[in-house]
C-alpha cells in the first residue's frame, strides 16, 4: 500500500494525489446522501411497524385563521369536510374582530355538523401568536388525535385524513408532506423543488429512525403528548410549533411517516421569489436552535456538493488527462444517480415535472442557502414576541 501511495505521489505530486482522493471522498458523501438516506423514501412502508391501535382513531383537524379568508371557507373547507372518514371534526380558530365573518363560520355548522368555530378577539396591544391559536384549538378538540394544517393548504385527495389517521395507529406523532402549488416559470419551479428537497431531508431522517421535525401544514400529535409537556415550547417565538416543539416530544418509535400523494397537501404561493425568500428567512430563524447533528446533517449535503464540483473542476482544468477523464466521469455518474433518485422521490411525493430541470436546482440551491444564512444574521423582528 505504501508503494502504491508513493508511486501516485511521485507521478501526480502531493497536490494532485490529495485532489484525487478528495474527489473520491466527496463523491462517496454524495452517494451516501442520495442512495442510502434519500433513496429510502420511495420504498418506505410505515405498515411494517407494529400497530399500537386496532383501527384508525377519530381525528380532530385544527385550522387557525388569522384573517377573513373566504377563499378557505368556500373552496378548501368543503374539500376537508368531504374527506372519506366517518369520525372526524374540523376545529376552526378565528383570530380577528370581524363579527360577520365569525357568524358565517358558526352558520357552517348547520350545513356541516362536523365543523366547530372558536373566536379569539384580536387586540393590537396583545398580539395572538399561532401557538396561542393552536392551543385554543387543541383544548376545543373533542378527540385525542389531532391533525394540524393551514388555510392556505389544500388536500390532494379525499383520503388525506384517513391516511394520516392510519399513521396514528403506529405512533403518537404523524408527519406528512405538503408541496407548493404549481406555478409557471423558473421561479415557481425553484420554489417548488426547494420545498420538496428540504422536506426530503427531514422525511428521510425520520424514515431512518432520527426524526427531528414536521411541516406545519401537515402534521399531528396526541393530546396526551401535548399536555404531558405543558404545551408548546419557545413561547418567545412566533414559530417552532412544527420543529422545535416536535423535537421536544419526539422519542424513539413514536413517529409515523405517512408518504403517499393521496396524503399530501399543496400550499398556495402568495408571490414570487421575493415573497419566498422572506418566508424562508422567517421560518428558518428556528434553525440555530436545532441539535448540532441536525444542522450538520442538513448543511453537509450541499456543502459537500459544492466541494465536489470545485475539486472536480480543478482536476479537469489542471491535472493529467487520465484524471480529467476520471473526474468528468464521476460528475456524470453523480448527475445520473441524482436524477434517478429525484425522479423516484418525486413520484412517491406526487410532484410532477421536477426531474428534467433538476440540474438547475442542483446548481442554484447552495448559493441560495448561503444567501438565506446571510439574511438570518440580521434579526427578524417578526419571529420574536
Amino acid at each position: 500500500m505504501e508503494e502504491i501511495w508513493q508511486s501516485l505521489i511521485d507521478h501526480y505530486g502531493w497536490e494532485g494525489t490529495a485532489l484525487s482522493v478528495s474527489i473520491l471522498f466527496l463523491f462517496g458523501v454524495q452517494l451516501y446522501y442520495y442512495l442510502l438516506i434519500y433513496g429510502r423514501l420511495p420504498a418506505y412502508k410505515d405498515s411494517k411497524r407494529p400497530d399500537l391501535l386496532d383501527k384508525n382513531p377519530p381525528i380532530s383537524v385544527v385550522v387557525p385563521l388569522f384573517s377573513e379568508d373566504y377563499t378557505f371557507v368556500e373552496e378548501t373547507l368543503p374539500r376537508i369536510v368531504a374527506q372519506e372518514k366517518a369520525d372526524f371534526e374540523v376545529v376552526l380558530v378565528y383570530v380577528g374582530r370581524d363579527t360577520d365573518f365569525f357568524d358565517d363560520l358558526i352558520r357552517i355548522k348547520q350545513v356541516f355538523p362536523s365543523v366547530t368555530a372558536t373566536k379569539i378577539e384580536l387586540n393590537p396591544l396583545f398580539p395572538i401568536s399561532p401557538k396561542m391559536a393552536l392551543n385554543i384549538g387543541i383544548k376545543s378538540a373533542r378527540y385525542e388525535h389531532i391533525l394540524f394544517t393551514t388555510p392556505e393548504s389544500t388536500p390532494q385527495s379525499d383520503r388525506w385524513i384517513s391516511l394520516m389517521a392510519n399513521g396514528f395507529r403506529r405512533g403518537d406523532i404523524v408527519i406528512g408532506y405538503c408541496g407548493l402549488e404549481h406555478r409557471r416559470g423558473l421561479g415557481g419551479y425553484l420554489m417548488r423543488t426547494w420545498r420538496m428537497m428540504h422536506s426530503v431531508q427531514w422525511l428521510s431522517s425520520a424514515v431512518r429512525g432520527k426524526p427531528y421535525r414536521g411541516v406545519r401544514q401537515n402534521y399531528g400529535f396526541t393530546k396526551s403528548l401535548y399536555f404531558g409537556v405543558n404545551g408548546f415550547s419557545h413561547l418567545n417565538m412566533n414559530i417552532g410549533e412544527d420543529d422545535l416543539f416536535l423535537s421536544r416530544i419526539i422519542e424513539p418509535g413514536n413517529v409515523s411517516v405517512v408518504l403517499s400523494p393521496r396524503a399530501a397537501l399543496r400550499e398556495k404561493c402568495w408571490g414570487g421569489m421575493g415573497w419566498w425568500t422572506g418566508t424562508q428567512r422567517y421560518f428558518e430563524a428556528s434553525k440555530p436552535f436545532y441539535p448540532t447533528w441536525v444542522r450538520n446533517f442538513v448543511q453537509w449535503e450541499w456543502f459537500s456538493r459544492v466541494l465536489f464540483w470545485m475539486t472536480a473542476g480543478v482536476a479537469i482544468g489542471v491535472l493529467p488527462w487520465e484524471i480529467k477523464i476520471g473526474a468528468a466521469l464521476l460528475v456524470l455518474v453523480r448527475l445520473v444517480i441524482v436524477l434517478v433518485e429525484v425522479r423516484r422521490i418525486s413520484r412517491r411525493l406526487g410532484e410532477k415535472g421536477v426531474t428534467l430541470r433538476y440540474v438547475l436546482y442542483d446548481l442554484w440551491s447552495p448559493l441560495y442557502s448561503v444567501w438565506l444564512a446571510l439574511l438570518r444574521l440580521r434579526k427578524d423582528d417578526r419571529v420574536w414576541r
